[in-house]
């Protein structure tokens, strides 16, 4: 039995592998969930939510490269390396963007960026207010690769940010509508009758409501912020997977594997977890990679509507909301960036999705 089963995940994997779409989604979203944990690693503005504003410079096209003084603050901040790997830089650091810059007699000159033409206002400090007393190291060209959002933050350091919670609402959502689903799934397609017919008449309800109107009043009841959003897009997506659980469960309570374990004298948890469970699986995974696309989206509007990640937090839908009318303005890289990102991210789960389904299809 072992080695049958053995076999069969052999042959689903060897299935899987020779979808070209599946295994490409498959490293993509690997990808992305490597992005997501060392976001702040590779983005080029690793401040905390990436929020270094430059008013100077907002809403600048792809390319778009200025040259950038840093003034330290001279205030030494408690961080520990984990901190900012994980969590962004503390930046006590002033940038300022400029347009030109001249250092005569000890002092430097510099004429702030202006856009539109206009003239930028000019300032001068003198050398000993840098460190090394050479303000040549303190200016550098930056380069904004995805160019600047309306506030002139790092649009390229934003969407990297903000790809970690699109990512990990998938996986703590799913999270929670397995725990849930295959819970009340399970009680309700193995024991029958009343308890079946409650679990049911809960689904429905469930299922009768709008998903979005749902987790707009579970939001509202727990607050906003980062986690109640998690598990309100969680505890909206467990039907479906409940609906699975049950239908697998009443076909496969009837077959002889289960009738031999009750005949051993297995108690029905037993019965469930070891025999039944592992045994329906397969299309189990595939709503789940499903879900994970619906729990993208559903934060994403959430986002949009302005009771996802609150400000200044990164999402993808809240770059959206921020700069949807500049479409029209001429600028439509602002809004088409992140919500390409969206598109892609969430194509790909249903794309691994599809390979799961005819990877597991005993049939096929």
């Amino acid at each position: 039995m072992s080695h049958a089963s053995h076999s069969l995940k052999q042959l689903a994997l060897q299935k899987f592998k020779k979808n070209f779409w599946g295994v490409f989604s498959f490293y993509f979203i690997v990808l992305v969930g490597v992005v997501s944990v060392f976001a702040y690693v590779m983005a080029p503005d690793n401040s905390q939510y990436a929020n270094q504003m430059h008013l100077s410079i907002h809403s600048k096209k792809p390319g778009f490269a200025v040259e950038m003084l840093t003034i330290t603050s001279g205030l030494e901040v408690d961080q520990n390396i984990f901190d900012k790997i994980f969590f962004g830089k503390k930046n006590t650091d002033t940038e300022i963007p400029i347009s030109s810059f001249a250092i005569n007699n000890d002092t430097l000159s510099y004429t702030e960026y202006a856009s539109d033409g206009l003239q930028g206002v000019e300032k001068a400090m003198p050398s000993s207010a840098f460190s090394n007393n050479n303000p040549q190291d303190f200016i550098k060209q930056k380069t904004f690769l995805f160019g600047t959002d309306k506030y002139g933050r790092d649009l390229l350091s934003r969407v990297l940010v903000g790809a970690r919670i699109s990512f990990f609402i998938g996986f703590v959502a799913v999270f929670i509508s397995l725990v849930i689903g295959i819970f009340m799934g399970s009680v309700a397609g193995y024991f029958g009758g009343k308890i079946d017919a409650f679990i049911m008449w809960l689904i429905n309800v469930t299922w009768s409501i709008p998903t979005l109107l749902l987790v707009i009043a579970i939001t509202l009841a727990l607050g906003k912020g980062f986690w109640q959003v998690f598990i309100a897009v969680g505890l909206t997506m467990w039907v479906e997977v409940a609906r699975v659980v049950r239908g697998q469960i009443i076909s496969a309570k009837e077959m002889q594997y289960v009738t031999a374990a009750r005949a051993l004298g297995f108690n029905d948890f037993r019965i469930i977890t070891k025999h039944i469970l592992p045994n329906i699986m397969a299309p189990v995974i595939v709503i789940s990679a499903a879900n994970f696309a619906s729990a993208i989206l559903v934060e994403s509007g959430l986002s949009f509507l302005g009771i996802g990640a609150q400000p200044p937090m990164a999402s993808w839908g809240a770059m959206i909301k921020d700069h949807y009318n500049y479409i029209i303005l001429g600028k439509p890289f602002l809004a088409i960036i992140p919500g390409l990102c969206i598109m892609s991210l969430v194509m790909a789960f249903m794309l691994i999705g599809n390979a799961l389904r005819d990877a597991l299809d005993v049939k096929g």
